[in-house]
């Protein structure tokens, strides 16, 4: 083959035309729900970092016994730490979705597959506290002065029943958060996606 029927070749094919370009009305209807969940991501950023320099504020002032005081700033520095790798990888989402070359039907099929690899990361985000709250249930069991200590039996049922109590409860919150801040809008994106399908 020369290159002159290479050339014609390239030309005539039409594959590269079946990524629909989006027009400006989709655009702007693709654009509110976005900035709703982006809004959302920002919010939650910072009510998180709030409740953290509250949560350090509390056991700094509060009064205690060192070692109590510097288990559980041990364990809040952990959650930190662990907020801040999942919180990393919401970030490359919020990068993602203000990226101006967001203009195919190819690249919001990509940003549907990242709201639903968060989704993940969303759920794995709460669950991933509960060993935090069992190891803060056992410094409080073990430290806070009781008049009559507990038994052996009565350890073993608190930290039994917080583990299955809080494991689904924190599973049920995270998805009803997860719903309520950015379901609904990730629906109206697949919507729309799904109309420029058709």
């Amino acid at each position: 083959m020369n290159i002159d029927e290479l050339k014609n070749t390239w030309n005539q094919d039409d594959s590269f035309d079946e990524t629909p370009e989006i027009s400006m009305e989709q655009k702007h209807r693709i654009n509110l729900p976005l900035e709703k969940i982006r809004k959302n991501m920002r919010m939650e950023f910072w009510s998180t970092i709030a409740m953290f320099v509250f949560a350090f504020a509390v056991i700094a002032l509060s009064p205690g016994l060192f070692k109590f005081k510097f288990y559980i700033s041990i364990l809040i520095a952990s959650m930190v730490f662990v907020t801040f790798f999942f919180y990393s990888q919401f970030f490359k989402l919020y990068n993602n979705m203000s990226n101006p070359l967001m203009k195919t039907y190819d690249s919001l099929k990509d940003l549907l597959y990242q709201f639903q690899l968060n989704k993940q990361y969303y759920l794995s985000f709460y669950l991933s506290f509960v060993p935090f709250l069992v190891c803060e249930i056992i410094i409080v069991l073990e430290f806070i002065p009781r008049s009559v200590p507990l038994s052996n039996l009565q350890v073993a049922t608190t930290l039994i029943g917080t583990m299955v109590i809080t494991m689904p409860l924190l599973f049920i919150i995270g998805k009803w958060w997860f719903n309520k801040f950015y379901g609904k809008y990730i629906l109206q994106v697949e919507n729309l996606v799904n109309e420029l399908k058709k």
